[in-house]
């Protein structure tokens, strides 16, 4: 109950002492920016307008190996920490904003001291003389005092730097989102690469089956003296060339699987388990609801974020506006002074100042002008960075439907050139072995096989991967975060046990104001 009293007695007091006071600079208005009012292949059957589930979109691939990848991501990938970590620090500086709303000097201070004054000087001009004998040249000296100086903020510049620490809190939560959808897209973009490559090695090692079967053919044939050698060495030459696209395929499936360890937090090799040997590319969905681009603004973490920079830097100005003015200030001190321990707390003992003044840099003005006009300057950066920011966030979404469409086309067109490539085969070599064709319809029809199966699987990967960049570019993977999960817990208790962190590790303390509060007076931490 005493401190609640304490703390509404210094509430009142800051009314007080306050309440004349004005806020000068700016006050942030979120920008305008230009959006369409519908997406350019919103007439296309496979887009709808319709809203869509967008937090957890990598479900909607049903492979239980991405799931778990996702999740262990959010987890444990080092990126996604550091973002979290970035929170707790403008955490501490919005408390370094609003201590700075009190007294700025605070300072108590004490001293005990024995001094000895010269027997041969004169004790009044410090003269050497004779010292007169009734008088004890040592004394005694003990202090204690309290020191204050508080700088009244009058144009509202603490208020200001508090608005900019709350701003730069929630854009730093912002930024923790972002972090969360790129890592999202990160992963299953890589996980869908993977089991691209791994499904282009097995189709290369299905064409060497079929090349080793044609080169044998040939060299019967050659061998029953039916062609020349030529056609051997041929088919060789060919199955060689396939068989050397499977090393880089090998490299680079190893490559992706490492650079997945990477991205959740483990040893390369550490996945290979939940991976298993090979898999098959998830299946992508044909048709996307992608809501409207007005939607772009409220759901995509960073337009918020370059939102908040400008409302971060909106303060700033106000910070410099403010030096335009006097700031005032009170100062005081209060203390006791004796010559003995047992005295030191008496009424006689009391000492005290206090003062009111102002300081005002009138010889300034340019400067502080010109400060002034840098800080508007980055302000205009920022409101241009948030406009710019939307625009690339509308191209990011046309463009990856434009590939949705575009892979969907592609691997139907690949599908069927894929069975014309295979019955081409089939009948070359029926062909070739009857006498009826020569080795170059073989050879023709398989390179042509190699080359739809291969891009039949490459365009599959697209298609999926244009879900993937379609879901990363809505905003989608951040709306199910908790605040309490920014970091991990053995981190948090890593971080207390050094500096002693007290309750601002806890979700409710990094719970970001909101923009009408930002700047307001709130008791310290």
């Amino acid at each position: 109950m005493r401190r609640r009293g304490a703390t509404s007695v210094t509430a009142i007091a800051f009314s007080v002492l306050t309440g004349g006071c004005v806020t000068v600079g700016p006050d942030f208005e979120t920008p305008e920016a230009d959006v369409a009012e519908a997406w350019q292949q919103a007439q296309d059957q496979r887009i709808s307008a319709g809203q869509g589930d967008y937090s957890e979109w990598w479900a909607s691939f049903n492979d239980p190996a991405l799931q778990s990848l996702v999740q262990q991501a959010f987890d444990q990938n080092k990126t996604l920490q550091i973002a979290g970590l970035r929170v707790f620090e403008a955490r501490a500086i919005v408390g370094v904003a609003v201590g700075n709303l009190y007294p700025q000097l605070q300072r108590a201070s004490g001293s005990a001291g024995r001094i000895k004054i010269s027997e041969n000087a004169d004790l009044i001009s410090g003269l050497p003389g004779p010292v007169r004998n009734d008088i004890d040249t040592t004394f005694q000296d003990y202090r204690v005092g309290f020191d204050a100086a508080w700088e009244l903020d009058f144009w509202g510049r603490f208020r200001r730097n508090v608005e900019f620490a709350d701003a730069n809190l929630a854009a730093s939560i912002a930024t923790y989102d972002d972090v969360l959808v790129t890592l999202a897209g990160e992963v299953a973009a890589a996980y869908i690469i993977l089991r691209t490559l791994e499904e282009r090695l097995g189709v290369a090692e299905a064409n060497v089956a079929i090349q080793q079967r044609s080169l044998e053919i040939s060299e019967v044939r050659n061998r029953n003296q039916l062609t020349t050698e030529l056609d051997p060495q041929i088919a060789r030459a060919f199955l060689r060339d396939t068989q050397a696209t499977i090393p880089p395929l090998k490299a680079g499936i190893r490559q992706v699987r490492n650079a997945l360890c990477v991205l959740v937090g483990k040893v390369p090799g550490e996945l290979d388990p939940l991976l298993g040997s090979a898999g098959t590319i998830p299946n992508a969905a044909s048709e996307a609801a992608i809501g409207v681009p007005a939607e772009l603004l409220r759901r995509r973490p960073d337009i918020r974020q370059a939102e908040l920079q400008a409302a971060a830097q909106s303060a700033r100005v106000g910070v410099a506006v403010a030096d335009l003015y006097p700031a005032f200030g009170l100062t005081g001190t209060i203390g006791f002074a004796a010559d003995s321990t047992g005295s030191v707390f008496e009424s006689d003992s009391q000492r005290g100042l206090g003062t009111f003044g102002f300081s005002w840099n009138i010889l300034n003005y340019g400067r502080i002008r010109s400060r002034i006009r840098a800080e508007d300057a980055r302000l205009q950066q920022a409101i241009t960075n948030y406009q710019e920011t939307v625009l690339r966030a509308a191209r990011e979404v046309e463009d990856a439907t434009a590939d949705f469409i575009a892979a969907q086309e592609e691997a139907a067109f690949f599908e069927d050139g894929t069975a014309a490539a295979l019955r081409a085969v089939d009948l070359s070599l029926v062909q070739y072995r009857e006498g009826t064709a020569d080795f170059t319809r073989v050879l023709d029809a398989q390179r042509l096989l190699l080359a739809q199966q291969d891009g039949l699987t490459q365009a599959r990967g697209k298609h999926a991967r244009s879900v993937v960049a379609i879901y990363k570019a809505l905003g989608g993977g951040w709306e199910n975060r908790s605040l309490d999960n920014l970091v991990p817990e053995a981190m948090k208790q890593e971080m207390q046990d050094r500096t002693k962190w007290g309750n601002l590790l806890d979700a409710e303390a990094v719970e970001p104001v909101p923009a009408e509060e930002r700047g307001t007076w709130r008791a310290p931490d």
